[in-house]
């Protein structure tokens, strides 16, 4: 990757050849993923990525596999987020075990794969969304989520990156969306909707029409 982008959110208003990892999954800011990789260009990007302290960028995959398949068209959203390697993990020779923490979201401009399959765009990298108070009327689905964060724990389960931050509507919203059983479609344009409150909202109104709150 060329201008690298600086660890810890301290990147430039864009990117070039910033690269992707195209998942059947959505990434949310503040988000955890966990990663098995294994394939050759994606080993080579995370070494690049650990020795440089960059993070690579994550695309929700609409068409084509996450493993290379020169046969099927791989085909991508346009906004993705970026994801911090937190840390990483040999279990076996060429296996690493990921965990990561979603970033700064961007918006990409002509995609382009290399000859080894990884693929490669500039990014334009969208402002760090601002803290937003959780206003009185959704505090209930902020309690809800505070409940089930204690439930999974006594489970054994930590789905999230620490600290919490209950008091800030976006992490509120996008936890709930990491959780709840919508379609990837649904994930995806709540991810890319650049107002938290309005964000928080809609989770608070599927909450309620669902009676989970």
């Amino acid at each position: 990757m060329s201008e690298p982008l600086l660890a810890g959110g301290a990147a430039p208003a864009t990117a070039k050849q910033l690269a992707l990892f195209p998942l059947q999954s959505v990434l949310f800011p503040g988000g955890l993923l966990e990663l098995r990789v294994f394939e050759a260009r994606y080993l080579d990007l995370i070494s690049q990525c650990l020795r440089e302290g960059t993070p690579f960028g994550v695309v929700w995959l609409l068409e084509g596999g996450e493993v290379r398949n020169n046969a099927v068209t791989t085909r991508f959203e346009t906004t993705g987020v970026l994801a911090h390697v937190l840390e990483a993990d040999a279990e076996q020779p060429g296996i690493l075990q990921l965990r990561c923490r979603g970033g700064r979201r961007f918006s990409l401009d002509k995609p382009t794969q290399r000859s080894d399959g990884l693929w490669l765009a500039d990014a334009t990298l969208w402002p760090t969304e601002d803290a937003t108070r959780v206003a009185d009327e959704f505090t209930a689905a902020r309690d809800a989520l505070a409940q089930a964060i204690n439930t999974l724990a006594v489970r054994g389960s930590q789905p999230f990156v620490r600290p919490l931050r209950l008091d800030d509507a976006g992490w509120v919203a996008n936890r709930w969306c990491e959780l709840l059983p919508i379609s990837m479609a649904a994930k995806y344009k709540l991810m890319a909707l650049d107002e938290p409150s309005l964000r928080l909202k809609l989770v608070d109104e599927y909450l309620r029409s669902h009676d989970l709150l």
